[in-house]
């Protein structure tokens, strides 16, 4: 889980977030999602934000039954379908969430 201040001090990064969801028309409940997701994946580094906030975005998504494809997802986030692709499961297991078995 998160803390208060983690949503505190990445702000800028949940109005990403959330105009990203805009873009695709996403549900309030996986904009929810998303968000804890990305907060409870929350890397370090700067440059790692983009991707994981876009993961989270597909998550989110995912999980609520809400599903979009990674390259409209990465599309709407300004970044990579591979960036996506790559980071998605990571995320998913970081919220305590197993990945599908398709």
């Amino acid at each position: 889980m998160y803390r208060a201040s983690d949503e505190v001090a990445n702000a800028e990064w949940l109005g990403e977030l959330e105009a990203a969801a805009d873009r695709l028309e996403l549900s309030t409940e996986a904009r929810s999602r998303a968000a804890d997701a990305f907060l409870t994946a929350l890397p370090e580094a700067e440059r790692s934000k983009p991707p994981t906030m876009a993961a989270a975005l597909y998550v989110g998504a995912l999980v609520v039954g809400d599903e979009r494809t990674q390259g409209e997802v990465a599309e709407a986030a300004g970044v990579s379908r591979l960036s996506v692709q790559q980071r998605w499961k990571d995320v998913l297991e970081a919220a305590g969430l197993d990945a599908p078995d398709w």
